[in-house]
């Protein structure tokens, strides 16, 4: 298995940073989306988390950050390190395979049989040498071919996840762990999710992928040739300064919105192509205000976590997430599992329990037409 005491020579990072975690509302806004935010209490942000923890494996020269115009500021503010080159704006967003699609086919032009990983801008990892050790198979098994994904081990049924079906062995040479993956599958249902867990052959879907960028770039010309050709168009005069931008502006609103799980992972699983990396790690997609509240758990009882500088906050019994930045005082008096929210022109009270239905509440301010609070 490779070691990671010196940055892997052929690999190359991508940072997909978009999305604005509508779950996350109104914390996360369309202007300043999750992965700018610290909702870890380390001090920094899931983006530079994110940085911290893949630079060490590719080197700064070689990470790749792919985000929206409108993010570039405080993407550039909070990575410095990160290269003016490897800074990729999506004019509007168009899903996550016309992101890591682009990505891969401007590095491909740039260095042919590169290897990339792509690690998405806002999840929570925990546990650094599992990771790496991961990571390391991973690329071994790209070098051979694949596509290879880490899973997560499951460490309950949870229903907030896609989950991944994967029993056969590979013995690939430097990846022994790798298994071929049969199926993805759909969030669950509990008892489908407990059915899963308990029988052990299935890994959560954490959206990493790692190959060549060149047989990512063939995945998708057999799935998606109109995306493929788009995004060929743009990779060939990307570094071109003069002509990107009118490309961009022409090609890029034209590019289908599809996830690169539907346009690349899933038919390269059907033809025996992916292989999936058990990862025993601790992994979150920080998807919803219970995943936060989680997080801040003292693991032996249920507290109320806080988040915000300056928080003025009273309590008696009880429990859940409160995230602040208004300075104004609040008072919980008896509330189990609470979420509150509060931000200086909107306001936010559930329940853990009901943290997924927080993007409904964001689908009806839009049709609705307050995007001023979007």
């Amino acid at each position: 298995m490779a070691r990671l005491s010196t940055p892997l020579s052929d690999f190359y990072v991508v940072i997909p940073a978009g999305g604005i975690g509508s779950r996350l509302w109104p914390l996360s806004r369309a202007d300043a989306p999750k992965f700018l935010h610290d909702l870890t209490g380390s001090g920094s942000s899931l983006l530079k988390d994110t940085w911290d923890r893949l630079t060490p494996l590719a080197g700064e020269q070689r990470v790749m950050v792919v985000t929206g115009r409108a993010h570039r500021a405080a993407v550039e503010e909070q990575l410095p390190e990160l290269a003016d080159l490897n800074v990729v704006l999506e004019s509007e967003p168009r899903d996550s395979s016309a992101a890591i699609g682009l990505a891969a086919a401007i590095l491909e032009k740039r260095e042919p049989g590169v290897i990339i990983g792509s690690f998405a801008a806002d999840h929570v990892i925990k546990g650094t040498r599992f990771f790496n050790m991961a990571v390391a198979e991973a690329v071994e098994a790209a070098r051979a071919g694949y596509i290879a994904t880490i899973g997560i081990v499951p460490t309950e049924p949870a229903i907030g996840f896609g989950y991944i079906h994967a029993t056969e062995e590979t013995e690939l040479e430097g990846a022994p762990s790798a298994l071929k993956v049969d199926s993805f599958v759909e969030k669950p249902n509990a008892h489908t999710a407990e059915e899963y867990v308990n029988s052990g052959d299935y890994l959560w879907n954490a959206g990493m992928f790692i190959t060549k960028a060149s047989v990512l770039l063939e995945e998708l010309a057999k799935t998606q040739p109109e995306l493929h050709a788009g995004i060929i168009a743009l990779a060939e005069v990307w570094d071109d300064h003069a002509k990107r931008g009118p490309a961009v502006d022409k090609i890029w609103p034209t590019l289908k919105k599809i996830a690169i799980d539907y346009a690349v992972a899933e038919p390269a699983a059907a033809a025996g192509k992916l292989v999936v990396i058990p990862g025993e790690f601790d992994w979150d997609d920080v998807g919803d205000f219970a995943s936060i509240a989680k997080l801040h758990s003292s693991g032996y009882k249920k507290d109320l976590a806080i988040l915000g500088e300056g928080a003025r906050v009273l309590s008696d019994a009880s429990s859940g997430i409160l995230i602040t930045d208004t300075g104004r005082t609040i008072a919980l008096v008896g509330v189990k599992d609470i979420v509150v929210v509060d931000t200086p022109d909107a306001l936010l009270v559930t329940t853990t329990a009901n943290a997924q239905k927080v993007k409904s509440v964001v689908d009806a301010l839009r049709i609705s037409g307050r995007d001023d609070v979007l």
